[in-house]
């Protein structure tokens, strides 16, 4: 039969656009489906107030580019859009902590961190990662609070995917040979989180899934994938519709799909596929190991407006109090503060005989100008506030499901294997307070996790983890599904441990594994049959690269692998 892409992506974050990019390269016909819009600097909010441009319910027609998903045991904050999450990430690309690469769900499959170290070097070429070349504000509150914490040997600058040049200046393609698009140097706005308007920003739109749409791949936005069905003489047909249009339906046929919508979307819609019977056989592991990246969020806001704290990048700096935490200062542009204000509350921390929301109840009576001032005072608010970003590399973990309610099929949570997943962690908590005193602020945390006891993440990760058994994993190490020829998974929801950093740089460099392994089109396939043991596979290169091979960000065969 006549298929419509020899390829099907779903969804185009950090591993659907370098699928796309990477498969279009040797010589497949792709197609790219994501939910999102499609932005540009002319259609970007101004700053978070504008909820409509900011936030996704579309049933509400708010087609925004963060999504806020609240679950049992997590409240999630996620991207939507051409390009995925980093529309709205903080532009931050770090290496794993080393507990990453030893946690034993996986560790004994193969030498992770050598064999994935030149993957990591290509995603940062392609990405465009660069340090920080100065300090803010921000970070010189930063080098107090590790200094009190004993830790000041430990603060570093952060490596992001921008341009910074001079601020201002627009310059050609400086990574692609001239195939990409220009950039403009970076102007300190502070205005990542709400999408860059300025071209400095090294999104995916303007990197990965720009050069796959050069070679012809498509992207079909707008759509989110509700079903999928095996042919009987193979490949697959694809159902979607546009979000909060239900009737509104378009379908595709494609021998192969890379299930790539994220975390969430890619667990919920493997989850509803197997319930439905259209996945049967897959992994009872599906929904296992999903990770929050041992995450909090607090933060402090100053009670006077003499110091702004949001000029920078997103993301400027890091510390760790300890070997498997980190802490990041985090900042909205001037006159954004909505995320900041709607979702935090007094600090209370957690453990204890004192249910926490009635600890919250007791410290707003003991406070109450503190209190008021917490959840009310909105001026200035991106200007005077620190967001703290903790992450730890811990082995905690939930397990996800499908949950009939009187408002339909939700995903739902438990507690899964390994500790339970925190609800507060003790280093943010003191890390908040210490920014606070520094600043004359409040300490403020979640309002879920001082009312609810749910922490929050912006890293939701797993689910679909990698094993050497469908008994111990739903994909084995080159990203198949077991027991489903066909169905790959590249996305977050691969990535197996916490990580204690920021997630994109690793989801983008093992999608580069991943995808350097696909034989060209019409080739034999290198990859030993699903499931039998892993073998490591020397990088097939493409028969039609999008970047001249003298260009910063040059596809390369890595050389630390075994070429037997």
């Amino acid at each position: 039969m006549h298929f419509n892409y020899d390829v099907l992506v779903i969804g185009s974050g950090f591993g659907g656009s370098v699928a796309a990019l990477r498969l279009t390269e040797k010589g497949y016909s792709v197609g790219v489906v994501e939910s999102g819009r499609r932005w540009s600097p002319s259609n970007l909010p101004r700053s978070d107030w504008d909820v409509r441009r900011y936030l996704w319910f579309p049933r509400l027609g708010m087609r925004g580019m963060l999504r806020m998903s609240l679950l049992a045991d997590v409240f999630v904050l996620s991207g939507s859009g051409v390009g995925g999450g980093s529309v709205v990430y903080a532009n931050t690309l770090y290496r794993p902590l080393d507990a990453y690469w030893t946690d034993p769900h996986w560790s004994h499959i193969t030498d992770w961190k050598s064999e994935c170290a030149p993957f990591y070097d290509q995603a940062e070429r392609m990405l465009g990662v660069d340090r920080v070349p100065f300090d803010t504000n921000a970070d010189e509150v930063m080098k107090e609070v590790a200094r009190r914490l004993d830790v000041e040997d430990t603060y570093h600058r952060t490596d992001v995917g921008v341009y910074f040049g001079t601020p201002g200046e627009e310059v050609p393609d400086p990574y692609f040979g001239g195939r990409g698009p220009t950039r403009t140097g970076c102007l300190h706005c502070g205005g990542c989180m709400v999408g860059c308007r300025h071209n400095a920003k090294n999104t995916l739109d303007r990197n990965y899934l720009y050069l796959a749409e050069q070679l012809g791949a498509t992207v079909h936005p707008d759509r989110e994938v509700v079903d999928l069905e095996s042919l009987s003489g193979g490949g697959y047909l694809v159902t979607a519709t546009e979000p909060g249009r239900r009737r509104r339906r378009e379908t595709w046929t494609a021998q192969q799909i890379v299930f790539a919508a994220g975390a969430l979307g890619t667990q919920k819609l493997m989850h509803k596929l197997k319930d439905g019977g259209r996945l049967p056989g897959v992994s009872e592991a599906l929904g296992s190991l999903t990770r929050t990246n041992s995450e909090a969020i607090v933060g402090a806001m100053a009670k006077r407006t003499g110091v702004d704290y949001s000029q920078g990048v997103a993301i400027t700096s890091s510390i760790h109090p300890d070997a498997v935490t980190h802490v990041e200062p985090v900042r909205y542009p001037k006159g954004s503060g909505a995320t900041v204000g709607l979702l935090s509350a007094l600090m209370v921390d957690g453990g204890g005989a004192i249910p926490r929301w009635l600890r919250f109840v007791l410290t707003a009576f003991r406070h109450p100008v503190r209190f008021l001032r917490s959840m009310t005072s909105y001026r200035r608010l991106a200007e005077r506030s620190i967001v703290l970003l903790v992450m730890q590399s811990a082995d905690n973990s939930l397990r996800t499901f499908l949950r009939k309610t009187p408002l339909g099929t939700v995903l739902a949570s438990e507690q899964g294997h390994g500790a339970p997943n925190p609800t507060w962690i003790p280093h943010a908590n003191r890390a908040a307070r210490e920014a606070a005193d520094i600043i004359d602020g409040i300490p403020v945390g979640s309002v879920f996790e001082a009312v609810f006891d749910i922490p929050t993440t912006a890293h939701i990760i797993g689910g679909c983890p990698i094993g050497d058994t469908p008994a111990t994993g739903v994909i084995d190490p080159y990203h198949r599904v077991y027991g489903h020829e066909g169905l790959h998974v590249c996305d977050g929801s691969a990535i197996t441990a916490n990580l204690g950093v920021n997630p994109a740089l690793s989801i983008t460099a093992m999608t580069e594994r991943a995808m350097s392994m696909w034989p060209v089109k019409g080739e034999p396939d290198p990859r030993p049959p699903i499931g039998t043991t892993y073998r490591p596979v020397v990088p097939v290169p493409p028969s039609r690269p999008a970047v001249p091979a003298g260009a910063a960000a040059a596809w390369r065969i890595p050389s630390t692998l075994d070429q037997d």
